[in-house]
């Protein structure tokens, strides 16, 4: 599966020129007194996907690395994407901050996430979508209207897909109780994650209140899975003002224990009454 969206180009690219560097055996001070050309700064900001690369710094690198022809060309072709936009790079209405994860999103092969408050954006009927953002913002049709609609060309650009990703979320039962929009809203949102979850590669749960308490109070969360070994699992924790992106193998491995405890406890949406 390709990587999408400049900011995740710049995030697998600077993975592999990393692992080639450290297979080489040299630190970046190494690669600095080779006289490239590319400061310290600059290489660290390279290898942690924080800003576009030249194909010719591409080159360099790999020459420096010893990679052979087919991996430089490789690389170089990829470096053509860490400038590239998507419709969500360009976006205004979108946060930086969430930007990043709009192209993992399209990227993940596997995503597992929990919600216990809100229906997730890519879920949301544009009925619901507009109550929340009516909840969180003040009243102007204009600014709602381009978030919803931008939340729509979300939804549509990840079903869209092929192959399709797997979908798979835990709701909390509050989230299909609590009447966001009115009554009609909330029966015309149930209605879409039942629908939605008769695809074969969509499974919707909830996690029953009689449940008590459980292992995911601590908030809602995503976990991003990949089929490219280069481009590692992600969980994705978000707040009103920013998102944390955690990608150590430990911090992962406890999320998908959490999200194996609730889903145990979960029953499919079409059971939920």
């Amino acid at each position: 599966m390709p990587v999408t969206g400049q900011r995740v180009v710049r995030r697998a690219l600077g993975r592999r020129l990393t692992r080639l560097r450290t297979a080489s055996g040299m630190s970046r001070r190494d690669v600095v007194e080779s006289r490239l050309g590319i400061s310290e700064p600059t290489l660290h900001r390279i290898e942690t996907g924080k800003v576009p690369v030249t194909g010719a710094n591409v080159r360099a690198l790999c020459w420096l690395y010893g990679a052979d022809q087919s991996i430089t060309d490789a690389l170089a072709d990829l470096a053509l994407g860490t400038s590239q936009q998507e419709w969500w790079d360009a976006s205004p209405v979108i946060p930086e901050w969430f930007k990043l994860y709009v192209g993992l999103e399209a990227s993940a092969s596997r995503m597992f996430g929990y919600e216990g408050e809100v229906v997730p954006g890519e879920l949301q009927t544009p009925e619901y979508a507009r109550a929340v953002f009516g909840a969180e913002q003040p009243v102007d049709e204009e600014v709602a209207e381009r978030h919803i609609n931008l939340r729509m060309q979300r939804q549509k650009t990840l079903f869209a897909r092929n192959p399709p990703i797997r979908l798979v979320t835990v709701l909390g039962e509050g989230t299909l109780t609590r009447p966001v929009g009115g009554e009609q809203v909330m029966k015309g949102q149930i209605e879409h994650l039942r629908r939605l979850s008769r695809e074969d590669t969509v499974d919707i749960r909830v996690l029953p209140f009689s449940v008590g308490a459980h292992a995911a109070m601590a908030g809602a969360f995503r976990i991003l899975e990949f089929d490219d070994p280069d481009d590692p699992d992600v969980v994705y924790l978000e707040s009103h003002v920013g998102a944390l992106y955690l990608e150590e193998q430990v911090e992962v491995d406890e999320y998908r224990r959490i999200f194996d405890l609730i889903s145990r406890d979960s029953v499919p949406v079409e059971e939920f009454r």
